[in-house]
């Protein structure tokens, strides 16, 4: 049973830096896809990043491109999401989440999630 609890979550100026941390207590880590989702107040869930259970694959929004690098470390149960020149556009409840098939997760259409974590990007 996969359960995720994210970390690392916080309020930062605009332009600084903040690295999220989603872990895995269930103990299967590695065989899954995994992602980060955002929520911000008003608006629909989004995707923001993921990648393969190796970490050979990876997929990023447009939005985040360039800014946000997404990784993990199977030995540690762990995935990460570093975040840097961050925006008050960011702002949001980051959500990880799991799924066998990283084209249903990327879809949204994951089994597991995490509880969120709030990231808030002052001007």
């Amino acid at each position: 049973q996969v359960q995720l609890v994210e970390s690392g979550g916080g309020l930062v100026q605009a332009g600084g830096s903040l690295r999220l941390s989603c872990a895995d207590s269930g103990g299967t880590f590695s065989n899954y896809a995994m992602g980060w989702f955002r929520q911000a107040p008003g608006k629909e869930r989004e995707f923001v990043a993921a990648l393969s259970w190796s970490g050979g694959t990876t997929y990023y929004a447009d939005s985040v491109k360039g800014r946000f690098t997404i990784s993990r470390d199977n030995a540690k149960n762990t995935m990460y999401l570093q975040m840097n020149s961050l925006r008050p556009e960011d702002t949001a409840v980051y959500y990880c989440a799991a799924e066998f098939a990283l084209n249903t997760l990327v879809a949204g259409l994951a089994d597991y999630w995490g509880q969120g974590t709030q990231v808030t990007v002052s001007v």
